[in-house]
């Protein structure tokens, strides 16, 4: 009986106004997504290249003359490898910096240079950047606002109007269960808005992956696997959302002005509205303040570094050492200055896209970021494969300068370290790999979530609908 219900409701819907525009509508977008993608990724992916290129020869340049300037100058630029399913979610990717920087050189002297550290780059420019962007044609756009106010409309009707003609006291009369007709409608639903939706992703995946510029691997469509599911549970939210009101009011017209008056508030205002909040809650601080607190540690430091020189004997080993701790401690302090204000940075993120989770859509926008390999998480997993790469880089400083004899194995100045060439082959290249089971532990709270947001309303709807009056 529930297959016969939905059988129905599928027939009223494919011969209905809303599910031709629906279709045209979801084509056109997922076309216009297609075409943008194919037009400005192969741009991303030659910059990138471009990018790695440059730094790979300055690098190689480095490691040719002497392991100490390799060692000074530091890796270098390190970038953030563009994600071929960016046009699943964008994620506020032009807010983010696409690098960071191993170098960051500020002082020197005629016998002492600074040594290399870690910068990170802002994590966004604006904490108010968390709440879903609708400027931009992808997925996340589409799922979010589009396909959420079509299934919507799908439902708005599905028990009031039967209510207002009579045909729901018909079918309640021959003793099926109501908890049938409700599955049955809303698996109609389902199925009439999944056949429009998945003939644009189709189109959508069928031009992108035709291309010859973009290349889609095994791990890329698992994730597009997990988006299309994503899509599927948040489309259900309101499609229960929907039967819920519907099974409340008498008329169909008062159902669907209720019903856009939620989706409103809920999709369009409360996103901006809560990052508002969390913007206004949260500020990083000026950073000309945190330069001139760097430079004062740097001073003060300086100042020590001075007056032991002074007292210092006149062995010059002991002399070099002197430096090589002076020099060493000085980048030690000034990177763990960086760090602390990246974490300090992170923190006011985290805490207002915890706000920003009263928002439906905006869960989901995280959840399609997430596994599209884009936005706030992905640049977390960048900065971490940085700091990952930069130790497995001082390990082979240390390790290196080690296996020279003549060297004094004191980092931090020329006169103790080797002056040897190094291979630029045995020099650790940096890989910005990503992880989708690590992606799929950091977005189960939020999956989780949606789904508990599912199982409420589909609980009321239910029991909206048993106490409903035909």
């Amino acid at each position: 009986m529930i297959w016969h219900i939905a059988k129905r409701e599928l027939y009223d819907n494919l011969n209905s106004l809303r599910f031709a525009l629906a279709t045209m509508l979801l084509l056109g977008l997922m076309l216009t997504n297609a075409i943008t993608h194919l037009r400005e990724h192969p741009e991303r992916v030659q910059k990138y290249r471009d990018a790695v290129a440059k730094h790979q020869s300055l690098l190689t340049s480095h490691a040719e003359n002497s392991l100490y300037e390799l060692a000074q100058q530091g890796p270098g630029r390190l970038y953030k490898q563009p994600s071929p399913l960016r046009f699943c979610a964008e994620g506020g990717e032009t807010f983010l910096s696409d690098h960071a920087e191993g170098g960051y050189h500020r002082w020197s002297t005629d016998t002492l240079k600074s040594f290399w550290i870690l910068v990170y780059p802002s994590v966004t420019p604006n904490v108010d950047n968390v709440h879903p962007e609708v400027t931009k044609v992808d997925w996340s756009f589409i799922i979010g606002y589009v396909l959420s106010l079509i299934a919507l409309l799908f439902t708005f009707d599905s028990i009031s109007s039967e209510r207002e003609r009579g045909t729901l006291r018909l079918t309640l009369a021959n003793s099926i269960p109501r908890h049938t007709v409700l599955i049955g409608k809303f698996l109609g639903a389902l199925i009439s808005i999944n056949i429009p939706f998945i003939l644009a992703v189709l189109v959508n995946l069928l031009v992108i992956s035709t291309s010859s510029n973009v290349h889609l691997g095994t791990e890329a469509w698992e994730r597009l696997g997990i988006i299309f599911i994503i899509a599927i549970l948040y489309m259900c939210l309101f499609l229960v959302l929907g039967l819920l009101v519907s099974a409340r009011v008498q008329r169909s017209a008062v159902s669907l002005v209720i019903l856009l008056l939620v989706w409103v508030t809920f999709v369009v205002f409360m996103p901006g509205t809560l990052a508002s909040i969390a913007g206004g809650s949260a500020s990083s601080g000026p950073t000309r303040g945190f330069y001139e607190y760097s430079w004062q540690v740097h001073n003060e430091l300086s100042a020590q570094y001075r007056s032991r020189r002074r007292n210092a004997s006149e062995n010059s080993t002991q002399k070099v050492q002197s430096a090589g701790e002076y020099v060493i401690k000085d980048a030690e302090q000034q990177e763990r200055l960086h760090e602390e204000r990246l974490k300090q940075r992170i923190d006011q993120v985290n805490r207002a896209r915890i706000i920003t989770r009263l928002s439906p859509v905006t869960i989901a926008q995280h959840l399609l970021e997430s596994f599209a390999a884009t936005g706030f998480e992905r640049h977390l997993q960048f900065l971490e494969n940085v700091q990952s790469y930069a130790r497995q880089f001082r390990v082979f400083i240390a390790d290196s300068d080690k296996a020279d004899p003549e060297s004094l194995h004191i980092l931090g100045v020329r006169a103790g370290m080797s002056e040897k060439p190094v291979s630029p082959e045995a020099v650790p290249k940096f890989e910005d790999a990503l992880n989708l089971s690590k992606d799929f532990n950091i977005a189960a709270t939020e999956l989780m979530l949606l789904m508990l947001f599912v199982v409420v309303l589909m609980s009321g709807a239910y029991l909206a609908f048993v106490r409903a009056e035909v």
